[in-house]
Formats: structure tokens, C-alpha cells, sequence
């Protein structure tokens, strides 16, 4: 389940819709917020990780993926869902690839998403 390669890191269509629906000042918070609490998500992840706690990944991950959505953040919203399903199913082993791709495609999105908010 790789489609995450196939997706932006921000789907364009999705952020413009947003900024129509709630205003470009509304956007720019929103993403002042996402850019301040993902970091912390993305440390809860690799903590509830650390000490096997499934309901904590799952939590952590399903965060990320909603508000990653909302964002146009898809790419990043596939890989949170990867990993909610994983912390659903109890499966943490192994994960630490996936987390590391989620923190390396959260700096991207993040990074766009300044880009687009000041563009």
C-alpha cells in the first residue's frame, strides 16, 4: 500500500477549496496551528511506539491524518492512515520506517504549506 508516492504533498484543489470555504486569514491559522501541535503528535507517535501503546499510536495517528486532510496534506493523511490502522490492529512492531517517512513528508507539507499561506 504505497499510493502515498503518487499523491502531493499538498493537493492544491483541496487547500484552495479550504481557503474559499473559510478565508485566507481563517487558512493561515489553521496552519500556524498544524505546524505548532503535528511536531507534538508526531512525538506522541514515536513515544506511544516506544512503549507499545496501541491505543496512543492509534490516537496520535488519527489526529494527524484528519487534520492533514483538511489541509490537502494527502500524501501525509495516507501515511497517518497507514499507521492508525497499524495501532487499531496493535501492530507496532516494525513501524519505526513508516514514522520516519511521516516526520520526513510532515517537514514537506509543512514547508509548502508556509509556502502557499505566503505566496
Amino acid at each position: 500500500m504505497h499510493t502515498d508516492q503518487h499523491l502531493p504533498t499538498i493537493d492544491l484543489p483541496t487547500f484552495e477549496k479550504l481557503s474559499n470555504d473559510v478565508g485566507a486569514d481563517f487558512v493561515g491559522e489553521l496552519i500556524k496551528t498544524y505546524c505548532s501541535e503535528t511536531p507534538q503528535l508526531i512525538a506522541k507517535l514515536q513515544y506511544a511506539m516506544d512503549a507499545n501503546d496501541a491505543a496512543g499510536f492509534r490516537q496520535a495517528a488519527h489526529s494527524i491524518k484528519s487534520t492533514s486532510q483538511i489541509l490537502g496534506a494527502l500524501s501525509l493523511s495516507e501515511l497517518a492512515k497507514e499507521l492508525e490502522m497499524l495501532g487499531r490492529a496493535g501492530e507496532l512492531n516494525g513501524t519505526q520506517e513508516k514514522v520516519d517517512r511521516l516526520a520526513a513528508e510532515y517537514d514537506r507539507a509543512q514547508q509548502t504549506l508556509q509556502d502557499l499561506n505566503h505566496g
